[in-house]
């Protein structure tokens, strides 16, 4: 992340993500403009309600999972991506941690972070990161699972592009460790967050990631999406971090 980005527009996203523990949380940064045809992979999602965009998601059988690994999505955390945050010095793993965590201090510069808090929108608790041996204790989760990407499209997706949605800030969330872990590669019929509140965000946020690198939801996936969004009928499609 670039870090000239103001204290204000940092704690605007904080206050979005703790909105979604209460209720249906409102796009992260606004929407997108709108569209008149789907936009070319890789670019933001459409503006517009969640369950609009999850009804121009294709419904498809999950695909295999030969082939599959991450390195498939290239090396973890690389700051070598063409997004808005690309190639500022800083991997991707302290880009999301400075962008959600507050009482931030770095080891050394303006990269590498050393501590800070985090409001965890999975289980609702506040965690305390400490980096060492105890660090894994907050992990990034790939909103979509890189291994349901993988099976709903982006196995045909070019190298540049599986690398970009791998890296970007609209797939990632600092979360806690052990319920990320339990997490695995389940869709959101499969899994959702422990906590409740936070369900509508992290649905429409899956929906967006999908619609932005053209990926399809099974039959099962999308009615557990659209019964939890039917207790948040309005609720938006967040866009990219900025």
């Amino acid at each position: 992340m670039k870090r000239s980005r103001t204290a204000t527009a940092v704690t605007s996203l904080l206050v979005a993500g703790l909105v979604g523990l209460t209720g249906c949380q409102k796009p992260l940064v606004g929407a997108a403009p709108t569209q008149t045809s789907p936009p070319a992979a890789g670019q933001d999602a459409v503006s517009g309600s969640a369950g609009a965009a999850l009804n121009r998601l294709p419904v498809r059988a999950a695909g295999t999972m030969s082939g599959y690994n991450r390195l498939a999505f290239g090396a973890a955390w690389t700051d070598d991506v063409d997004d808005v945050d690309g190639h500022n010095g800083c991997d991707t793993r302290d880009d999301i941690l400075a962008l959600y965590l507050t009482r931030i201090t770095y080891r050394s510069g303006h990269c590498i972070v050393a501590s800070g808090t985090l409001h965890d929108p999975y289980t609702g608790r506040t965690i305390d990161f400490v980096r060492g041996p105890k660090s894994t204790v907050i992990q990034i989760d790939h909103v979509v699972a890189l291994g349901n990407a993988w099976t709903s499209g982006a196995s045909r997706l070019t190298a540049t592009l599986r690398k970009d949605l791998a890296e970007d800030p609209l797939e990632l969330l600092p979360v806690d460790g052990p319920t990320n872990e339990a997490k695995g590669d389940g869709d959101a019929s499969q899994w959702l967050p422990p906590q409740a509140g936070y369900h509508c965000s992290y649905v429409a946020r899956q929906i967006a990631v999908k619609t932005k690198y053209h990926l399809s939801v099974t039959a099962p996936e999308r009615s557990a999406m659209q019964h939890v969004l039917t207790t948040c009928p309005k609720q938006g499609l967040p866009v990219e971090p900025r």
